[in-house]
Formats: C-alpha cells, structure tokens, sequence
C-alpha cells in the first residue's frame, strides 16, 4: 500500500473564496487526504431541526475536484449550545460533584441517554446525505475520546447507567457484595439503587468499586462510538476511524477498536514531552524541540495492534503547539523525521495539524503548516519533502517484531484503583520497558491481553498486568517471556487470589509481600543496579537468576521467567542484554537520541538528538533521518 500524507482543515473557518486556492495549495504540496468537519455541528445544524447543509456541500466538492480524498468527522465532540437547553442535564459532572459547563468542547456525558440520541441522529443524517459522494473516502467518530479527562463522569445519568450495568454484571446484590468483600467497614448493599458512584466518600472507597466504575465509564465510550460507527456502516463502506490520544488509558482502546477499520492517533511529540511524560530536567532539555525518543514509536505500536495492523497518525504536530505548559518549536527536520518514523512503523497516513493557523480562539497559538497570513510555515516544506521521497521510495512494509510487549489497560485502571504507592502507574511501567527494547535497537509489537498465540516471538514482557486472561496465560506457558512485577498478583475483582499468584503453569514463585518506595529510595540489586518505585519477595523452587543485595530473589524462572520490582534503566539494559543473548537477538546499545526500526525491506535510522551521531560508519545529521535496505 503507498503510503500517503494529509492535513486537517476548517472550510467554515475561512471565507468561500479561499477554498480552491487552498485545495491546490494541499495538493502541489503533495498532500492527498484532507479531514474536515469534527468540530462543524453549529454549521451544520444551528438550531434544532434547521439544516444548513449546502456550504459543507460545496467544500466536498471543492475538496474533492482538487483531487483530495475527504476524511467526513462526526461532530459530536463540540454539541452547539441550544443542544444544552435541549438537554440541560446531558454535562459531564466531575469527580467533585461539578458540571462541566459549555464553552469549549467535549463537555457531554457519555452515559447520557438524550445526547446518544442526538449523536446517533446527526451521525445519521451525514451518512445519509454524503453515502454516495465519491469525495468522501473514510470517515472519523467524534474526535479524541477522553480528552480534557472526559471519559468518567459522575452524574446522575452515570449513576443510574452504573447501578444498570452491575445488575446485568452481578445479577443479586449479594454476588456483588461477595466480589467487593463489602463485609468490610459494614459496605454490603440489599439493592442495586443504594450503589452511588465511588466519589465524594469520606476516606478511599472500596478498590473494585472504583474499578468497576472504571471498566463501566469504558464501556461507554464503546458503546457511543459503536452508535456511531452503526449508523455509518448502514450507509457506506468507507473506513471508519477514530482518533485516540498519547497516554490516554481511561478507555479500553482494543474493545473500540474492535468496532473500526482503521486505528489513528494525534501526534504531539513536543507538547508530550512536557505535558505527559516523566522525565529527568536534563533529559527533558535535551528532547527540548524534538520529543521524547520512544514516545511516538510506543503509540505507533499500540495503535497497529488497535487497528490489527492498519493505523494511521490523524494530527501529526508540524510547529508549536498552544496547550502544553510551555510551546517550544521543533527543530528543523522533525516534522519530516516523526512522519517517516511513523511510516516505518506501518503507518498508511500522516496527517499534519492543521493546514492553516487559526487567528482566532483557543487554539490559535497552535502552529500550522499555513502561518496565519497564508504564508508557508516551516513544516510546510518538509511535509513537500516526505511527499517526494515516499514517491521515489518503494513501500517499504511493516515487518513482524521478534519482541512482544502486552499492554492491558484494565490494569492500568486497576492500580489507579489501588495504586499501593503514589507513582505507581502502569503506562509509566510499560513504557520502560519499551524504552529499554528500544534502546537495544529492538522492534517490537505490542499485543492485546486476550492474545493466544506468543509462538512468532523471539520473547514477550508482560509487566504489571493485574491478572491474566486465559488464552494469554496458556500462550505464556510455551514462550520465553519475562512477567511482572505485578503480573497475575491480583483477581478480577482486585483480591488477593488463593494461591497467590502468579500462577503460572512452569514457573514455581509466588509474591509473598510487596512494598512501594519512595523516589529517592532504591533496592540495590547484585548487578550494581536497583529496583525502583516497586519491589516484591518471592518464594518458590524455581531458579533464582538475579538477586538483591540483602539476598532476596529479583528474577526467578527459567524459560518463563518473575521480575519482582521496578528496573531502573540500567538493569532494563542488562536485563534485555541477557535475553537477547538466550534467543540470539543483536542488542544494539544505540547512543542516546538514536533509534532504528527495520521494516521489510529497509532498516530507517533516527537520530531524535539534536546534534549528529555515527551510525554504522554513517553520519545521521542532529533531527535526522537515513534508511538503507536490508
């Protein structure tokens, strides 16, 4: 498949004239995709039951005659204001009790039953108007599920859906009352109606309510989006899409996947860096104008295996951004490296945010590859660049990782639950143990938790997953793979099993105490290195491969191995050393700032540092990008 570019653009922003000059603009600058209409509905319908439809018509057409292939969005994430007197009570309500009020976007409650309605009717009416527009060659749900923190709201329609969702689940109060051990603190409920939400309650509620609530507000996003993605597939058999967010993990992304052709996330590698990753003063200074190294790379691969293999980046970050707590700009040659980084982990479509930058309203800081008087900006010229390499470069493919990494976001929600130390957090767990594979020049696939089959991996780490599904623990019983900490320790319900876990066939060690650390404590290991944030103790006949310095085992296993804490990154090093020693894997040791991905045909060499490192006998200029084939 060619791999192409895109931009997102807001016809209703700027006046009718400027459309054509716009439209061939895109295309001489190679671009082939355009994504409009997400944030439109006030355009679209600016009172109840009055369409204005002709000016989005006209748009299409002008679009589409340019030669551009039309990406239509749902606009459910920005409901116009008579929408709230329609709906007075359709506002998510915060964790304090407090209504998310209008005047920006995404201010809806999922579990609203009236605004579903009105999202079904208006996703509806779209697909029934545009199914037959040849212009029109995918189409986007919503945009950005969760955003601003949107997925759990505490509402009087939450309360009511949830109280629903655990009879269905639990069918008697006294099930349910077993599964929470509500016998604690005197909890135990006779009905279903007396269950409020987990808010608001004197000291911590009760774990698996609150993870319960969490897996019901996730399941709401899925069925929203489900609505949505119904009404559309009535219509047409375009694509259909949804753009996610970078280290949003308060929805299970794999269950709204499952309703989707295409996986896409929104690329914002600097404003990331500063807004959402952890990170020492030096390093973030150092990745000041490119973003963090593996950050990108880790949600092209989570987001292939959303998309079971087909993904794409919807808004990619050409310039600064404006909501981040400060907006450096890229350096020059970023913009053309995080796209080809992108199509080298298989993605089909980048897409630049936006075409041309807004002078007015929130986001009129955010940079485009438009300056705001239409003149060129920066990313534009490199966004021409990538069009012209990727015609003079062949499709390149997407190879299979020798490296498997399951990510589950029920346990991220679990030990937000139940963190047991304050910066506990199962995204920051995974994500080391990403960076440590990326640091050896690994490539690596990430999985779902329900995954069966692990046999086309040279070795798999499952860290921090809070128990494990049946076919994934069968799949783990003939692989190589490293799990924990963390891993299998707890039930479905967060309790503590009988027998403790893990309890994995072929590996004899269980958790018999665990304990949380301060930053500034560490638990030396015998290799000179230390467990960080998380350690545990283990017992068990099997073998011992690694110890700490007061003598108790940190690695036990053989072929299926438990790592009883938290590595900090030079144990992540050693650790992956010795694996890839075992299964006859290279570790590359790259120098900082420098990563690889090997694709089908061509190994992509990039250099996130912002001054030139030698690769090979190769100088890969500071933000650069070079590739040779395999």
């Amino acid at each position: 498949m060619k791999r192409t570019l895109g931009v997102c653009y807001y016809p209703e922003h700027w006046p009718e004239d400027v459309w054509a000059d716009d439209a061939q603009r895109m295309v001489d600058a190679g671009l082939s995709w355009v994504r409009i209409g997400e944030f439109a509905w006030s355009r679209m319908e600016p009172a109840p039951d009055q369409f204005e439809w002709d000016w989005l018509d006209r748009a299409i057409e002008v679009l589409g005659n340019a030669g551009l292939k039309i990406i239509l969005g749902t606009p459910t994430a920005t409901p116009p204001r008579w929408m709230l007197d329609k709906h007075p009570d359709m506002l998510a309500v915060d964790e304090q009790g407090r209504p998310r009020g209008f005047g920006s976007r995404r201010h809806y409650c999922f579990s609203h039953r009236g605004y579903r309605d009105e999202s079904k009717r208006i996703t509806r009416l779209m697909a029934q108007r545009y199914e037959s527009n040849k212009h029109i060659q995918a189409w986007q749900t919503d945009n950005e599920y969760a955003c601003h923190d949107t997925t759990r709201s505490y509402s009087y329609a939450a309360t009511e859906g949830f109280q629903n969702w655990l009879a269905q689940k639990y069918q008697s109060p006294a099930a349910l009352n077993r599964a929470w051990g509500n016998v604690f603190w005197s909890m135990e409920y006779d009905d279903f109606a007396d269950i409020d939400l987990p808010n608001l309650t004197v000291t911590e509620p009760n774990h698996p309510h609150v993870l319960d609530f969490y897996r019901y507000s996730s399941d709401m996003v899925v069925d929203f989006n489900r609505e949505q993605v119904t009404e559309i597939r009535a219509h047409t058999d375009a694509p259909i899409i949804h753009n996610y967010m970078g280290r949003e993990t308060s929805f299970d992304h794999f269950k709204v996947g499952a309703d989707l052709d295409i996986a896409s996330w929104d690329s914002y590698p600097i404003g990331f860096l500063s807004d959402r990753l952890e990170g020492s003063q030096d390093h973030k200074r150092r990745f000041l104008r490119q973003g963090e190294p593996d950050n990108q790379a880790f949600h092209h691969d989570l987001y292939r295996a959303v998309g079971r293999g087909r993904w794409w980046i919807m808004e990619q970050q050409p310039g600064p951004v404006n909501w981040a707590p400060y907006n450096p700009a890229p350096l020059p040659g970023m913009a053309r490296l995080w796209a080809w980084e992108a199509f080298a982990h298989g993605a089909e479509t980048v897409c630049y945010f936006r075409w041309r930058q807004a002078p007015f309203a929130q986001e009129q800081m955010h940079a485009g590859l438009l300056r705001p008087d239409s003149a060129d900006a920066p990313a534009l010229a490199e966004a021409l660049q990538v069009s012209r390499e990727i015609n003079d470069l062949p499709d390149v493919g997407t190879a299979k990782a020798d490296v498997a990494l399951v990510f589950d976001y029920e346990s991220a929600w679990a030990w937000e639950a139940q963190p047991q130390g304050a910066d506990f957090d199962q995204f920051r767990l995974a994500f080391a143990a990403y960076r440590a594979c990326r640091r050896a020049g690994l490539n690596v696939d990430i999985v779902a938790p329900d995954t069966d089959d692990l046999s086309g991996y040279k070795f798999t780490l499952a860290p921090g997953l809070m128990h494990l599904s049946d076919p994934l623990r069968a799949a783990l019983t003939d692989a190589t793979a490293l799990i924990g900490p963390r891993t299998d320790t707890k039930s479905e319900h967060l309790s503590i099993p009988t027998p403790m876990g893990p309890n994995v066939d072929g590996l004899d060690a269980t958790v018999v105490l665990t304990e949380s650390l301060p930053p500034d404590v560490g638990v030396p290991l015998e290799n000179g290195g230390q467990f960080l944030h998380w350690r545990e103790v283990l017992e068990g006949d099997a073998p011992v491969r690694l110890k700490t310095t007061d003598g108790h085992a940190a690695i036990m296993g053989d072929k299926l191995r438990y790592l009883a804490g938290w590595p900090d990154d030079a144990t992540w090093d050693l650790i992956l050393r010795d694996l890839c020693n075992e299964v006859g894997l290279t570790h590359h040791n790259l120098p900082d700032g420098l990563r690889i991905r090997d694709t089908q045909t061509h190994r992509f060499v990039f250099n996130y540092a912002p001054e030139p490192l030698i690769w090979n006998g190769v100088e890969i200029p500071g933000a650069g990008v070079h590739w040779a084939a395999l």
